[in-house]
């Protein structure tokens, strides 16, 4: 289900607060891409009295206008394309983590679930050290597992 998103999806009670919101039910289909598009049922729209609402939204991708402004590879889902195992973009001094960074890790991002924060910090943790590695030339901030690893001379 969605708010419907033009003006009259919250209604006003005309003393500035919330009295009620008009809603619709939303279908998922897959594109020729692979990707999630959310569509409108027709003839679904309902209206809910209430005097609050609270939003709960899902993650819906990475952010479009920045990736178009660096001109950063996506793939054909619209992930951000980065190495197997690795955090760096086709931007040089770029770099991405989370469960939306390329299509291996998008498509175990259902079987997570409440795990998906925790994953999150380690993909953070995993970028830092790359990002570290990249600009010191070494790091000694922790690997997989928390695991340091220190390069052979």
């Amino acid at each position: 289900m969605k708010i419907i998103d033009d003006d009259t999806g919250f209604v006003d009670d005309g003393n500035g607060h919330v009295s009620g919101i008009n809603t619709m039910l939303i279908e998922w289909k897959k594109d020729d891409a692979g990707r999630w598009i959310m569509s409108d049922v027709a003839g679904s729209e309902k209206f809910y009295k209430c005097d609050i609402v609270l939003l709960a939204m899902g993650f819906l991708g990475p952010e479009k206008e920045i990736i178009k402004e660096l001109s950063i590879k996506q793939d054909p889902r619209g992930n951000l394309e980065t190495p197997r195992s690795k955090y760096s973009t086709s931007v040089p001094k770029v770099y991405a983590a989370g469960v939306n960074k390329n299509q291996e890790q998008a498509l175990i991002q259902d079987k997570r679930g409440q795990s998906l924060v925790v994953w999150a910090i380690s993909e953070g943790r995993q970028a830092a050290r790359q990002i570290d590695l990249d600009l010191m030339g070494h790091t000694s901030l922790a690997g997989s597992g928390g695991i340091v690893f220190y390069p052979e001379d």
